[in-house]
């Protein structure tokens, strides 16, 4: 069993920049893929990026590519989504999600965290 706690989530002009984190708690941390997904208002879901248990291997979404870089702290149970270059239709609850598993991009994560919002204007 793992718990997940997102924060960083905000309001922010286009173009600027933000950094979500997820900590955890319970079990290892590292014995964890990592997700990040989002849902904007009336959409699915959808994968955002995703991080090995080891933080050696990731892997985007092609709409964030190049924009937003995920990482994990071990040391310190957190996985974290960098933003960049933000543009308004990234505004969505952003969630991260675990699992025992190698990464994936399909919703096939055994933990979730409650989401953060973050809003960008233009």
């Amino acid at each position: 069993q793992v718990q997940l706690v997102e924060s960083g989530g905000g309001l922010v002009q286009a173009g600027r920049s933000l950094r979500l984190s997820c900590a955890a708690s319970g079990r290892t941390f590292s014995s964890y893929s990592m997700g990040w997904f989002r849902q904007a208002p009336g959409q699915e879901r959808e994968f955002v990026a995703a991080i090995s248990k080891s933080g050696l291997n990731t892997y985007y979404a092609d709409s964030v590519k190049g924009r937003f870089t995920i990482s994990r702290d071990n040391a310190k149970n957190t996985v974290y989504l960098q933003m960049n270059s933000l543009k308004p239709e990234d505004t969505a609850v952003y969630y991260c999600a675990a699992r025992d598993q190698g990464m994936s991009t399909m919703q096939t994560y055994d933990y979730w965290g409650q989401g953060t919002q973050v809003t960008v204007s233009s």
